[in-house]
């Protein structure tokens, strides 16, 4: 949900999609008939579904990063390819969250691992389809300026949700309630698991492919990318216990998982010691009239007014950040990537 479709058509998703075929052959050309199977239906059911927003926002991205000369079909091609990466990256990181979070349905199916014929078999499964972004990178990007760059920019982005990840599966094992919802270790996580890889990575590798190595560039594109993250999460948070699960195609959990949420957070903050009791009695309960106890209560703390002066507020902030990026930064990327954002309902 980050790019708008006056800025992406239909067409840049069906030629998008067009070269997946080939990244799967690319792929399963060089192993046993057997692996080569295998690994083709890991990258089928886990890489080509989803609305590949990442991936489709580093196309979008080179192409208002380029120089006009350099907007040749074979880079336009590459863009896609590097898009795909990071579709694949994607794809490895919710395969073991899933797994991680004993998770039953993604994208309206059964998640990998629980189809009986796979199981935790699907933990090397996720490690191939990270494995294979390298393959693609060298076989395409290893004769080029910027190889290096998108090794590195890949590795930290894996690393850095990983981190996050593993933050976040944390969070239940800490003794305190306290300790568990703060804002500090809120926005460790989010920028950790959701900023870097899902606003910062497909930018990122747009103005590697496009020459741009100013590190001061990369600098402000990334201070104004992690905040965009933030704020998508924060939205994101609010529509898993707010939102209409028509609208957002999901149906929240995050009230009996007992997530770290921006919600958790300002409740957390808000309340008084009797309320932070009924909160802590029936956050991360299954129960459905405590998880209706803990809504109540964020309704009652003025949850969602505060949260509609956030998204205000954050989209002011966000929108005086872009007008003074550099002139060798295109301000329309960025305010494209605000607007898609900005009053979502999915």
């Amino acid at each position: 949900s980050t790019i708008t479709n006056k800025v992406l058509t239909k067409d840049d998703k069906r030629e998008f999609m067009a070269v997946f075929p080939d990244i799967v052959r690319d792929l399963t050309e060089t192993h046993t008939p057997e692996i080569n199977l295998l690994f083709s239906k890991v990258l089928q059911y886990n890489v080509s579904g989803g609305k590949k927003i990442r991936g489709l926002t580093a196309v979008f991205s080179y192409r208002l990063l380029a120089k006009p000369e350099d907007l040749t079909e074979e880079n336009i091609r590459l863009s896609q390819i590097l898009g795909w990466c990071i579709e694949m990256l994607q794809a490895f990181v919710i395969m073991c969250d899933d797994i991680e979070d004993n998770s039953e349905i993604r994208r309206g199916r059964p998640c990998w691992y629980k189809l009986p014929e796979v199981g935790l078999r699907a933990i090397s499964d996720a490690l191939l389809v990270e494995c294979g972004i390298y393959n693609l990178l060298k076989k395409y990007f290893s004769h080029k300026q910027c190889y290096t760059q998108l090794i590195e920019l890949f590795h930290d982005a894996t690393f850095r949700t990983v981190c996050g990840q593993s933050l976040d599966c944390n969070t239940a094992l800490l003794k305190s309630f306290g300790s568990r919802y703060t804002m500090d270790r809120y926005n460790n996580i989010i920028r950790l698991k959701t900023s870097y890889y899902s606003f910062h990575l497909p930018v990122a590798v747009a103005m590697y492919q496009a020459d741009i190595h100013d590190p001061e560039l990369h600098r402000q594109a990334r201070s104004v990318l992690l905040e965009l993250g933030r704020y998508f999460q924060v939205q994101d948070d609010f529509l898993d216990v707010f939102g209409e699960s028509d609208d957002t195609g999901k149906i929240g959990s995050d009230i009996q998982d007992a997530k770290c949420t921006w919600l958790a957070v300002v409740a957390m903050h808000k309340a008084n010691s009797k309320q932070r009791v009924l909160f802590e009695e029936c956050y991360g309960s299954q129960d459905p009239e405590k998880i209706a106890a803990v809504k109540k209560l964020y309704e009652k703390l003025g949850l969602p007014a505060l949260y509609a002066a956030f998204e205000e507020e954050t989209y002011n902030l966000i929108f005086t950040q872009i007008q003074q990026l550099s002139q060798g930064l295109p301000h329309d990327l960025f305010f494209a990537l605000l607007d898609k954002i900005h009053k979502r309902d999915r």
